[in-house]
């Protein structure tokens, strides 16, 4: 796995979320912004703990949380585009972004289970 390729996507999309939160609130939308906030920048902080995990186990199982936190945010960013706090554009970008996250994370997950790296 590529691990700079996912710290880098991670982080962005983490610095993106940042940017969400300070809109939401800006829309005096308070609960959700702060939990999409908390999940989506959990998902870089999860992938950069596992650069040193302590051992495979351990790697795996932070890049499972990672994976937790972004189905979590997906779900986030679902309940605000229904409920009509973000636009289509702005829904369909992060939608996206975060697609691909959860594709590379359940990747490296399972190439590390499968092969032992």
């Amino acid at each position: 796995m590529d691990d700079n390729l996912i710290r880098k996507k991670s982080y962005q999309f983490g610095l993106r979320i940042v940017k969400l939160n300070k809109y939401l609130q800006n829309k005096k939308e308070y609960v959700m912004s702060n939990q999409i906030l908390r999940a989506g920048t959990s998902i870089g902080a999860n992938v950069y703990e596992a650069k040193y995990a302590q051992s495979r186990a351990d790697f795996v199982s932070k890049m499972s949380i990672s994976l937790k936190e972004a189905s979590e945010t997906q779900y986030w960013l679902d309940i605000l585009h229904d409920s009509e706090f973000i636009s289509d554009s702005q829904y369909q970008s992060l939608k996206d972004d975060v697609i691909e996250i959860i594709k590379i994370l359940t990747s490296a997950i399972n190439t590390t289970r499968n092969n032992g790296l």
